[in-house]
């Protein structure tokens, strides 16, 4: 990246526009590469558990242990929004209760192949552990609290109504499983590229233009508010882990707080407006404000303990 900026693009390397450029080569070359790998190893590993097992395993579970499992089971079997109604629809109509569906639904995005393969990459296994732990409280905590209101009246009735097969799980061989996981990363990365782009394109502008004092005194660690609007503005944002790291990695890198920048990120992947429109279609205006608060809340609680031990 050092010899593009300077022999190609004849740039300063210690210039501001250099170091941006600098960030933005060197970063799009290390996140396709590493992105690549972890997308492969991550989908080897989910070819053991496509979603009818996960609704089978779901189901032999009951009280906090289902809880704990679907937190596992969404570690291991990430969705994108555009699955989540029929991932919904699923669950609920084969008896898995609602708390326990929602569980599922916000560990997934929140701590999948690429969130977890970056962050070793970026800040070590520390960071990765307790994020991994945190997006599994998080949803653990968020179905728990939905199971005890008892809002089932407010899943749209034709949810209940509709019956879907199961489909027959095929037992793959080691060709099959590699073939799954080489056209998962076709796939992924296919259809995330543009975010890859986007977000060190953002963090590659906050890395070298930013001014460091002005994020400091509003996202910095001494704001007392920093990770509360963090939040609030990762909710209105459609990304996914991709497009989010390289920038809490430029926020980061300009003394913005762990645990303000990771609770954007955990805000962005999990409580997107775009999943909340998908999620209109399945459950009421007010299971969806219920859902927010509640996702929402545990996030900041999380980004503020992330900031006091890191």
């Amino acid at each position: 990246a050092d010899f593009i900026v300077e022999r190609i693009f004849g740039l300063d390397l210690h210039s501001r526009l250099g170091e941006s450029v600098d960030f933005f080569i060197y970063d799009t070359l290390k996140i396709i590469f590493l992105l690549s790998f972890m997308i492969f190893t991550i989908s080897y590993i989910r070819s053991y558990f496509p979603p009818e097992k996960v609704k089978k395993i779901l189901a032999k579970f009951g009280g906090f242990g289902a809880h704990f499992m679907a937190s596992i089971l969404g570690v291991l079997s990430p969705f994108w929004s555009c699955s989540t109604v029929p991932i919904f629809i699923g669950f609920v109509e084969s008896g898995i209760p609602l708390g326990v569906t929602f569980t599922f639904l916000v560990t997934s995005p929140i701590v999948n192949e690429i969130a977890l393969g970056w962050l070793l990459s970026y800040f070590g296994i520390k960071i990765a552990i307790l994020y991994t732990g945190a997006g599994m409280l998080i949803g653990i905590i968020s179905g728990i609290l939905i199971e005890k209101l008892n809002l089932t009246h407010l899943v749209e009735e034709y949810v209940y109504q509709i019956h879907m097969d199961d489909a027959e799980i095929e037992d793959m061989n080691v060709k099959q499983r590699t073939s799954f996981a080489l056209d998962a990363v076709k796939d992924i990365v296919k259809r995330v590229w543009p975010y890859i782009v986007a977000g060190i394109f953002i963090g590659a502008i906050i890395h070298g233009y930013a001014p460091e004092d002005l994020l400091v005194k509003y996202a910095g660690p001494n704001n007392p508010f920093a990770v509360f609007v963090g939040v609030v503005l990762g909710i209105p944002l459609y990304s996914n882990a991709v497009g989010t790291i390289p920038i809490i990695e430029a926020l980061i890198g300009k003394g913005v707080g762990v645990g303000t920048a990771l609770s954007f990120m955990m805000s962005v992947v999990a409580l997107s407006l775009p999943e909340m429109i998908l999620l209109k279609q399945v459950i009421k205006p007010k299971l969806i404000a219920i859902f927010v608060a509640i996702t929402g809340v545990s996030i900041i609680l999380v980004g503020y303990l992330f900031n006091i031990i890191l």
